[in-house]
């Protein structure tokens, strides 16, 4: 497929015009155009798919904020501004952008307010353990590794996973719902089934400017203008097979399941490229060990084919999944069987049982490691939990636990039968209120990228944190919005 642009003189006859179009209608694509439209502009929405939500819909909706929202603070938490800015400057880093950063950690508790007034429901209270999210209806989680080192001892740790107030895995659905009553509910034209193709052009070169969107709809191609610009709101790339191999072929190698909607095909990224858009950080992606729940095996240690630890295992489940497959091979989570609790029902892993044993020689025989190795390290790490300190690699106190036995390893290497998810974190650059560059780091007039389809505050796998995604998407959606009528 050709998504090379098409002239503004070449287009025969226009079907529609609005102030802003828009590719994609999932969190990102919602609140922009409820933004755009709040702020005295048309708005004209295109989703490929019969429905709207997109990745969001699929999704545990929460979102990471901090900066003191109204929930932290209900429950007892100021989490100043520059406790989250640093730990998001530095658990990105060395890719984080400082403005996207920064502007992110500032308008986090306006951003909860501005969701709360469309309706969507947030309980003040807090989830007290550690799990994967929070199947009740309670709010506040903590959802990446602000706990664990290396960031606990740099920055004042807080919940900033904000899950909305609906019991079970049931955020998404309930989320783009709201989202959507509320374009319903504004002077929205919303096509579904609308596939963008192409962008439109006033002229090539550097001083193009986009002027609209050619769409696939009802089995024909149709061409609608944009007065004031176009936002590309149309999800990441793990959904393409040849894009995964191109820019992250060690995430295609490792993960075992891509998430997203069927339509997270790189379309948005492909147009920006089209026009001469720069793209950043395309290797890189979320990979996941949903090793927890139950937390108890947080009290395990994961070895890698040296029979050695490579991580403290309190950190976030997606800190562990993107260092593991640094590792050589094979990985297991090495674990007491009193601690392995209702690992079989409790935990999306999945991974297979590997060895067993009543003694450590005895599990050591099941498991292909170098002879002794895994003794050496067992022996290393229970040195350490006589101590109280896991001078190696800083568990926290609190989950440092004896390898006594009877024992069991779980099989974590990729391909050995685990669950482990990914998704990518790359995408269009753009400025902090979302309008694109070029390779020179110049604006292109006329066009704006959020959600996945850029690359926006989360940009590292061993960084990330549950809730960036959905918070990051529905914050640039709303900032892309806003600078469209800005920029025009």
């Amino acid at each position: 497929m050709s998504f090379a642009p098409i002239l503004e003189a070449d287009v025969e006859l226009w079907s529609d015009t609005a102030d802003v179009l828009i590719v994609g209608f999932g969190g990102a694509g919602a609140c922009a155009a409820i933004e755009a439209a709040d702020n005295g502009a048309s708005v004209a929405i295109f989703e490929a798919a019969s429905e709207s939500g997109g990745s969001t819909k699929l999704s545990s909706a929460e979102l990471y904020l901090g900066g003191g929202t109204k929930v932290q603070k209900a429950v007892g938490y100021e989490d100043p501004v520059e406790d989250v800015y640093g730990y998001l400057m530095a658990s990105n880093g060395p890719q984080a952008d400082p403005d996207k950063t920064r502007a992110y950690a500032v308008g986090g508790a306006e951003h909860l307010d501005w969701l709360m007034s469309l309706g969507v429901p947030f309980k003040m209270s807090e989830y007290p353990g550690r799990a994967m999210m929070a199947l009740t209806d309670d709010c506040l989680m903590y959802t990446g590794s602000e706990k664990a080192w290396p960031y606990v001892d740099k920055f004042a740790p807080a919940p900033r996973g904000h899950n909305l107030k609906v019991e079970g895995d049931n955020g998404g659905p309930l989320f783009v719902q709201i989202l959507t009553d509320a374009v319903r509910q504004r002077d929205i034209d919303v096509h579904l089934e609308a596939r963008a193709l192409r962008l439109i052009v006033d002229g090539f070169g550097p001083k193009q400017r986009i002027v609209g969107l050619v769409v696939r709809e009802n089995m024909e191609e149709r061409y609608y203008r944009a007065d004031k610009g176009v936002i590309l709101c149309a999800g990441g790339f793990v959904m393409n097979e040849d894009m995964m191999q191109r820019y992250a072929p060690e995430l295609a190698r490792s993960g075992t399941v891509p998430i997203g909607n069927p339509n997270d095909t790189g379309g948005g990224i492909q147009m920006g490229l089209s026009v001469g858009a720069r793209a950043i950080n395309m290797h890189e992606g979320f990979l996941s060990v949903p090793f927890y729940p139950p937390a108890t095996l947080t009290h395990g240690i994961f070895v890698n084919g040296q029979g050695q630890r490579f991580i403290n295992e309190d950190a976030y489940h997606g800190r562990i999944g993107c260092l593991m497959v640094k590792q050589t091979y094979p990985v297991y989570l090495v674990l007491n069987v009193e601690d392995y609790a209702d690992y079989e029902t409790a935990s999306w892993l999945a991974a297979p049982i590997k060895g067993t044993g009543d003694t450590l020689n005895e599990l050591a025989s099941e498991l292909d490691l170098p002879a002794g190795a895994l003794q050496q390290t067992v022996s290393g790490y229970n040195d350490a939990v006589a101590a109280g300190v896991d001078s190696a690699f800083y568990k926290a106190s609190a989950w440092l636990k004896p390898l006594s036995g009877p024992f069991v390893a779980l099989d974590c290497t990729p391909g050995a039968g685990a669950f482990l998810p990914h998704f990518t974190l790359g995408g269009l650059d753009t400025t902090v209120d979302g309008a694109v560059l070029n390779n020179e780091g110049i604006v292109i007039e006329g066009l704006f990228a959020a959600g996945r389809t850029a690359c926006g505050v989360p940009r590292r796998g061993d960084g990330y944190a549950s809730g960036s995604s959905v918070g990051d998407a529905t914050f640039s959606g709303r900032r892309a919005g806003k600078q469209v009528l800005a920029a025009s």
